[in-house]
């Protein structure tokens, strides 16, 4: 049935077996049947959400017993737990999930740095955006804080590893710092990620340039703070650019990109007088065009 439902994600399929399952978990068959589901799916994200926590359950059985590996997949378990929550928008779980992992993987790290310090970057990126999620802005800044030095060190001594979680470490700092109303701060976190990813998007466009664009998408609101007008209509322009070719060739996953990118455009010409073109910038957007800024979260591996 299993393998049906995988097959089938807009069938009934998987809200039947996720529910079997809730009422006969299998916590031993659920950490050989996690590593077959696809990284996302929205057909398949409570099934998903309930085999990755009787993955947990299971590998905190083993880690309560002594296997020597069992704290290494907990954590990871609990990392990629926390994603899926997210994704159905169960905020406090996730969070709870997370809490969990941080810690194991900051042990982890003490003891094997070379072999987990990059986890337990991973790990404390997705705590700082869940603790953002629920409001908690202080302790989403501190977990940043803690995670971004290490991309830094991992980046300076491996940069083709680390350059791209480096630059979303940066990405994620500049949120939380201007979510606390630290703009300068802010604008010189995003000011350092901005050029790495364009580094990254001339070397690998279609991986990169989404996060290219979604800085400087940011790196323009924050220069708007500051009243650095002219600054940030080049750098919403930029990312208006690179988002109207994604939304060409991708535009289900890109089109509200670029609403969001025209929205802010719209808005830096008409702080400069430029009335029309803001007009001509409001009208291609969507109607449903916000500007927020974005952060990014990571998922381990699989086992």
């Amino acid at each position: 049935m299993f393998t049906a439902a995988v097959d089938s994600p807009s069938s009934r399929l998987p809200d039947l077996l996720d529910l079997a399952l809730t009422h006969c978990p299998q916590p031993e068959a659920a950490v050989t049947l996690v590593s077959q589901l696809p990284e996302r799916s929205t057909g398949l994200a409570a099934l998903a959400a309930t085999l990755i926590s009787q993955q947990v359950t299971q590998y905190r059985a083993d880690a309560l017993g002594g296997e020597p590996d069992a704290p290494n997949r907990l954590a990871r378990a609990l990392n990629n737990l926390s994603v899926r929550l997210t994704d159905l928008g169960r905020a406090e779980a996730a969070l709870a999930a997370i809490e969990e992992a941080a810690p194991i993987y900051r042990e982890l790290a003490a003891a094997r740095p070379d072999a987990f310090r990059p986890r337990l970057a991973d790990s404390l990126t997705n705590l700082s955006n869940s603790l953002a999620s629920l409001g908690r802005r202080e302790d989403a800044l501190a977990a940043i804080e803690e995670a971004a030095p290490i991309y830094r060190e991992l980046a300076a001594a491996r940069p083709d590893a680390f350059r791209p979680g480096l630059a979303n470490s940066l990405n994620n700092l500049s949120i939380r710092l201007a979510d606390l109303g630290r703009r300068e701060a802010a604008l010189a976190a995003i000011e350092e990620a901005a050029p790495i990813y364009r580094e990254l998007a001339v070397a690998r466009p279609d991986a990169f340039g989404p996060d290219l664009a979604m800085a400087l998408n940011n790196l323009a609101l924050w220069l708007t703070d500051l009243g650095r007008a002219e600054d940030a209509l080049a750098a919403i322009q930029e990312a208006v650019t690179i988002r109207r070719e994604l939304a060409a060739a991708r535009p289900d996953a890109f089109r509200p990109d670029l609403a969001d990118s025209l929205n802010n455009l719209s808005n830096s010409l008409a702080s400069l007088g430029r009335r029309e073109a803001a007009l001509a910038a409001i009208e291609e957007a969507s109607p449903s065009a916000g500007s927020w800024p974005r952060p990014a979260r990571t998922r381990s591996g699989p086992d």
